[in-house]
């Protein structure tokens, strides 16, 4: 195996130059526009290449799912920050309270310096560029660690960020687990990490050693709770779209559903109706993604494997025509698992796969109970028309973002934070919200020529006195 200690050697140094170019000139706001203008070109132009590269990392990756999960979700991002740039970088007026009148005060929104940027294989591209572009719109220098696990994208991402920025403005790191901790350690003024709560807890204590602050956006079991009034119709074909999308290798994909109890049958059908709509044939259409690599295949075989052994109920919505020229190409067909226990594995990790589990409840209070006695999820699901039951549910459970009667989509609301709870994550970054996550608020008082602080000094007599009095009242 290849060692990766050069690498390790280099990023130091490549730190080091980050920050020296950054402390010499910091982007104002037309070079930020014009930083994120070329991105936007750039890879606009390069789409082809992206798609490729992706898909040939995966094995196979629906050239519509990276176009639209890759190339449309990061001009989205950029176009509105281009558009709401100037706005976030003004200063804001605050209140300096009567008692420091007549001073005046502020917040202003500063640029860190140089954001590290530890990035996922499941969206190369977007889980890349987002934050980069949003550190970039901040007026910071990036430094960027894509995954190992997708070494033609995270080539492509080297050659198209190299014909965008100077070095000394964002530099990659290429290489393995070991480039990948080195890089975590390093002193960076941010650094945010994408992936899985076991890494990002790994991340954190890496971070923790220089106060490095972290934002991590992670990932856990989010549930899909669908009510009793609802149409199957839709929320199947919802739901199927968000489990589906990407094969499920999505770090908000519905993990797990539950369904009334009395109406389990009927939901089945419902999915299977929907999955066998999409996809007549598994294995000879472009339109399905397959697992990234032999490790995650294995993984996920494994959880099927779990839950045949424990009795579990396992159906294979779609079969393939060459089972095992599917199973060399990884193509892992959509599956669910019926009433699956809390003790199987299925239950216990993230599936991160095209596998849903379905579980049932007999009230609503149940369903709830049910999600708060497990960790705090990245995403909720709620598929349900009545108002009070969709209260009940905002009301009494924390998820790092929510949608009703939809699923993935609240990621694609450029004015919407994004990012998770708990196990889930912290912090958040997308719009407003990633702009101030890369910069300081730093609150800036503006003193008056003759303020009455300056009165307020020994002895406290007098004026001085009449002071201190007023101001405790």
């Amino acid at each position: 195996m290849k060692s990766d200690t050069p690498a390790v050697d280099q990023i130091n140094m490549t730190l080091t130059e980050l920050r020296s170019a950054w402390l010499a000139n910091r982007p104002d706001y037309v070079q930020r526009c014009d930083d994120l203008k070329r991105l936007r070109s750039t890879l606009k132009d390069r789409l082809e290449p992206m798609v490729q590269a992706i898909s040939a990392d995966f094995g196979h990756r629906s050239r519509h799912e990276s176009l639209l999960g890759e190339g449309m979700t990061v001009f989205s991002e950029i176009d509105h920050m281009l558009s709401h740039l100037k706005s976030w970088m003004k200063p804001e007026r605050r209140s300096a309270g009567w008692r420091m009148w007549p001073a005046r005060a502020e917040l202003r929104y500063v640029p860190l310096g140089v954001v590290g940027v530890i990035a996922p294989w499941n969206y190369p591209v977007n889980l890349a560029l987002t934050p980069l572009a949003t550190a970039i719109a901040a007026g910071n220098h990036v430094y960027l660690k894509p995954s190992e696990h997708t070494p033609r994208t995270s080539e492509f991402l080297a050659s198209l960020l190299a014909d965008v920025f100077p070095a000394s403005r964002v530099a990659v790191a290429l290489g393995g687990s070991e480039v990948g901790s080195a890089f975590a350690g390093l002193p960076f003024d941010h650094l945010l990490f994408t992936g899985s709560t076991a890494v990002g807890k790994k991340v954190m204590a890496a971070a923790a050693r220089n106060l490095t602050p972290v934002t991590l956006e992670l990932g856990g079991k989010s549930p899909a709770v669908i009510g009793e009034g609802i149409s199957f119709g839709m929320a199947a074909t919802r739901l199927v779209t968000g489990k589906l999308y990407n094969a499920g290798q999505t770090c908000i994909a519905p993990d797990y559903a539950l369904v009334p109890q009395a109406r389990k049958d009927e939901f089945v059908k419902a999915v299977r109706r929907e999955v066998a709509s999409r996809y007549k044939q598994i294995d000879a259409t472009p339109d399905y993604t397959h697992i990234v690599n032999d490790g995650q295949y294995r993984r996920l075989k494994g959880l099927l494997e779990d839950a045949s052994e424990r009795g579990h109920e396992v159906i294979t919505l779609v079969e393939p025509k060459d089972a095992g020229n599917a199973e060399i190409n990884r193509l892992l067909p959509p599956t669910l698992v019926i009433d699956p226990t809390d003790d199987s594995r299925i239950m216990q990790e993230e599936i991160f796969g095209p596998i849903l589990p379905i579980k049932t409840y007999k009230t609503i209070d149940e369903a709830i109970a049910y999600i708060n006695s497990h960790e705090r999820p990245l995403a909720l699901y709620c598929f349900s028309n009545d108002k009070i039951e969709t209260e009940k549910l905002l009301s009494n459970i924390v998820a790092g973002g929510v949608c009703i009667n939809e699923t993935l989509l609240h990621i694609v609301c450029n004015d919407l934070p994004f990012g998770g709870v708990g196990a889930s994550g912290m912090g958040h970054y997308h719009g407003r919200e990633g702009f101030q996550t890369f910069s300081k608020a730093m609150p800036v008082l503006h003193q008056a020529r003759m303020p009455l602080s300056d009165r307020l000094k020994p002895p406290y007599k007098g004026l001085a006195d009449m002071i201190v009095r007023l101001f405790v009242r």
